[in-house]
C-alpha cells in the first residue's frame, strides 16, 4: 500500500464547546480518502480537509445504495493519552460488509494505521470531559457513474471524525424502548448483519412512531416469524432472568456488534451464567410478568451500555426491576468505560494508544 500523505487545512474550524457536544452534530478538520478501481485495487490514501464531495448524479450509491460503514471511538485518558477501542474488529466486520455488498476487502492493518493517523492530525479535536470521545466513522460508497443494477467498479473510503457527547440525551439513566410488530428490520440471508445504511433507512418509520410515543428505541422482532428479539435499533440487547444474561444469537439477521462481544467476554471471565439464544417475546413477557425480569441493557459503540427501564408491546407497559440502573448494566458500564477511558489496566489487549 501507499504511503498516506498529508494536507493540512489552511482555515482551522472553531472547536465547539466540549460540555454541550450532542452526538454526531460537529465534525473535524481533516478526513482520510482512498479511492478503488478494479483492476488497480486501493490507491492513493490521503488525509486531507473536511469538505464535500463531488459527485456525479449518476453515482451508484445514490440508486442502488452500495455502501457500508462502521463506527469506533477514540478516548482521551487522564494523563492526555488518546487510544483507540479494539478498532481492528471493526474493520473485520467492515469486510464481512463489504463480502456481501459486493464491495472490495479492505487491508485491516492498514485502516487501523490509517485511523491512526487522521485521529493524530486532529487530536486537538478529542475531548478531555467525562463521557466524552471522539467518534470515528469509516464508510465505503460505490461511485461507478452509471445506471444499471451491477457492482461498482470504482469506490471511495472515507474516515471522518466527530467530537460527541452522551448518545442517548438520558445518559445512563434508564431509557424507554418499544418491541415493534408491525415493520421488520431484516431476515437470515439478508442484510441484517452488515452495517449498511438500507439496514437504519429501513428503520426509520418505525423509529418514527416510537418517538412520538416518548420511546428511545425500537426493539425488533425477526422477520419471518415475527416473535423472537432480534435487537433494538442501535444497540444489541442483552435480558438478566432469573439470574441468568440471555441475548439473541448471531445468526445473520442481527449485527455482530464489537461492544456485544466485549460485555460477553466479561460476563464469561465472570462467571456469569450466560446463553446465545432465541428468546420468544412471549417468553420475555412470560418472565416480566413474573418478575424474573432482573435486568436489560443495550450495547453498541455510541452508548457503550444502555440500561432499560420499561419495555412496551402491544399498549402494554413493563416496569424492569425498579426502573432504575440494574446492579450488573452498572458494573458493564463501569468496567468498559475504565478500560477505554484509561482509569484500569488493559489485561485484555483491546486498547491501541495513538503515538504522540
Amino acid at each position: 500500500m501507499e504511503a498516506i500523505t498529508i494536507t493540512r487545512t489552511a482555515s482551522p474550524k472553531e472547536k465547539p464547546d466540549f460540555s454541550t457536544l450532542g452526538f454526531g452534530k460537529h465534525f473535524s478538520d481533516h478526513m482520510f480518502l482512498m479511492n478503488y478501481e478494479t483492476g488497480r485495487g486501493w490507491f492513493n490514501p490521503r488525509i486531507v480537509p473536511y469538505g464535500p464531495f463531488q459527485l456525479e448524479p449518476s453515482s451508484m450509491v445514490f440508486h442502488y445504495a452500495q455502501e457500508i460503514f462502521e463506527g469506533l471511538k477514540a478516548y482521551r485518558t487522564k494523563d492526555g493519552t488518546i487510544q483507540l477501542f479494539r478498532p481492528e474488529e471493526n474493520f473485520k466486520r467492515m469486510n464481512k460488509s463489504a463480502e456481501r455488498m459486493c464491495i472490495p476487502q479492505l487491508d485491516v492493518d492498514f485502516c487501523v494505521e490509517a485511523t491512526k493517523a487522521l485521529v493524530s492530525v486532529d487530536r486537538d479535536w478529542v475531548p478531555d470531559l467525562e463521557a466524552t470521545s471522539l467518534y470515528i466513522r469509516p464508510f465505503i460508497i460505490a461511485t461507478d457513474a452509471a445506471v444499471g443494477v451491477h457492482a461498482s467498479h470504482t469506490y471511495l473510503f472515507c474516515i471522518i471524525l466527530s467530537p460527541s457527547g452522551c448518545y442517548y440525551p438520558e445518559g445512563l439513566n434508564p431509557v424507554k424502548i418499544i418491541i415493534e410488530d408491525e415493520d421488520v428490520r431484516a431476515v437470515k440471508g439478508g442484510t441484517g448483519f452488515t452495517k449498511c445504511g438500507g439496514n437504519y433507512a429501513g428503520s426509520l418509520r418505525a423509529g418514527e412512531r416510537a418517538a412520538a410515543k416518548g420511546y428511545s428505541q425500537v426493539l425488533w422482532l425477526d422477520g419471518v416469524e415475527r416473535k423472537y428479539i432480534e435487537e433494538v435499533g442501535a444497540m444489541n440487547i442483552m435480558f438478566k432472568i432469573d439470574g441468568t444474561v440471555i441475548t439473541p444469537a448471531l445468526l445473520g439477521s442481527v449485527l455482530p456488534g464489537i461492544t456485544r462481544k466485549s460485555v460477553l467476554e466479561i460476563v464469561r471471565e465472570w462467571g456469569i451464567p450466560l446463553e446465545e439464544r432465541a428468546l420468544s417475546v412471549d417468553e420475555l413477557l412470560a418472565a416480566l410478568k413474573a418478575g424474573k425480569v432482573e435486568e436489560v441493557w443495550g450495547t453498541g459503540t455510541a452508548a457503550v451500555v444502555s440500561p432499560v427501564g420499561e419495555i412496551s408491546y402491544k399498549g402494554e407497559k413493563y416496569q424492569i426491576a425498579d426502573g432504575g440502573i440494574g446492579q450488573l448494566t452498572q458494573k458493564l458500564y463501569d468496567e468498559l468505560t475504565a478500560v477505554q477511558w484509561g482509569d484500569k489496566p488493559d489485561t485484555r489487549n483491546w486498547i491501541i494508544p495513538i503515538d504522540n
